[in-house]
């Protein structure tokens, strides 16, 4: 929660601090935050894979991360070197043309986020939450004040922007001491317990639903940056993320549909219930949103943003349908995956496919372009309930006569991970 406020508090600051260049920090944002799914799944895989012992105990599971760290620091280097060579593609490619440099920390900072989750992993791994809660509480400080120092510094929105990389930096560093004084230090010549490679394998289907969701909850603001002048683009920027609120909400909402999906099913019970109370929630929370946004859009946006931040305000109310319609597809693929049924996930990546096809081709005024996004996000809710509430037979340990445990087993094993 206290993660959630300070990026709010960052949010608010970097569009006063940035004005009209906010739209580009806000596209480079976006484009970050869709190379960072990855880290999402790996963080609670890595996890549960070292609550199971999967990765060792004690200086093994030490090994373990010292041996990761050391290929994702190499990989990183990698990457690094070639965002830096095509810096301008991306930066075109992302809408912010002039600020190439900060395009291409783009990917180096994916990178640096991948190592910081699966730390992060570890530590939850061993029950010491308090150091992940630190580290999530200084990932977003670190991010806003070193970012708003090199802002008011002079490097603008490459300033604003590298406070991302730098933080996770930070809080890398020191995750590896607290697990270096937690769990050990390694014997020396001891290699990692898993490879890597197979551990980012066994969480494909996750890391394709979060980057599905990803790339739908955050093109818009890329797409914008190609349709709208400067100051348009920076104003809608604020009102997008404004409207966004209710998919917070829906993460939440997602710790408890998976569980529970994941238990009754293995108990050859109906799971249709937990999605529609998940559901509940979001409607709980949507429609008072909805109702501010329709009645006081423009005060709502200066108050948050600055008065130069509010002249997309006749889209917010329409974007803020649009989250919410995507809040509720993405139960809907917690469903699924909590059920292990991935194919859906080919139907819905050509739906994000299409989302900045059709986006680039919208109307450039903010409330016609709202409405394309909200049209994109009904047709992906129409398909992912189609298929989520489709009739399905009975579990396989009750279809095929395995013993009742081995369902459970079979839950067990998929719950954490597809959270």
């Amino acid at each position: 929660m206290a993660n959630n406020v300070i990026a709010l508090g960052s949010t608010v600051v970097f569009a006063r601090l940035l004005g009209d260049d906010y739209g580009s920090l806000a596209a480079l944002v976006s484009y970050f935050l869709i190379l960072a799914v990855a880290g999402y799944a790996m963080q609670v895989a890595t996890a549960r894979e070292a609550v199971l012992g999967h990765l060792g105990v004690g200086p093994g599971l030490a090994a373990t991360a010292r041996s990761w760290t050391r290929s994702i620091l190499i990989f990183t280097l990698v990457m690094s070197v070639l965002s830096v060579l095509f810096r301008q593609p991306i930066a075109d490619a992302v809408g912010v043309k002039d600020e190439a440099w900060a395009a291409a920390l783009g990917i180096p900072a994916g990178c640096l986020y991948l190592l910081l989750t699966i730390l992060r992993g570890v530590l939850q791994g061993t029950g010491d939450y308090r150091t992940v809660g630190i580290s999530l509480i200084g990932e977003q400080t670190v991010r806003l004040i070193v970012g708003a120092i090199l802002a008011l510094a002079g490097l603008g929105v490459t300033g604003a922007y590298l406070g991302t990389p730098l933080s996770f930096v930070a809080m890398s560093l020191y995750c590896m001491f607290m697990i270096h004084r937690e769990i050990g230090v390694p014997i020396p010549g001891q290699g990692a317990a898993l490879s890597l490679w197979l551990h980012v394998k066994r969480a494909w289907a996750p890391i394709a639903a979060l980057a599905i969701i990803a790339v739908l909850q955050n093109i818009d603001i890329i797409a914008a940056k190609h349709r709208f002048p400067k100051d348009l683009a920076s104003s809608y920027s604020a009102t997008a993320v404004a409207a966004k609120v209710v998919i917070w909400v829906a993460m939440g909402a997602g710790f408890y549909l998976v569980p529970e999906v994941s238990r009754r099913r293995a108990a050859g019970g109906d799971t249709r219930p937990v999605l529609a109370r998940a559901l509940l929630i979001i409607a709980v929370v949507a429609v008072p949103c909805l109702l501010i946004f329709a009645a006081v859009p423009h005060l709502l946006l200066e108050l948050a943003f600055g008065k130069g931040r509010a002249t997309a305000s006749d889209s917010l109310f329409i974007l803020g349908l649009a989250f919410t319609v995507l809040a509720a597809t993405y139960l809907a693929i917690q469903y699924m995956l909590a059920l292990k049924q991935f194919w859906f996930l080919v139907v819905l990546a050509a739906v994000a496919v299409a989302e900045p096809v059709f986006l680039l081709n919208a109307s450039q005024k903010p409330a016609g372009f709202a409405a394309v996004v909200l049209g994109i996000q009904a047709a992906g809710a129409l398909l992912a309930f189609g298929i989520a509430l489709r009739r399905r037979g009975p579990p396989p340990d009750r279809a095929g006569g395995l013993p009742p445990d081995a369902g459970e087993a079979e839950a067990e094993a998929a719950t954490p991970e597809l959270v």
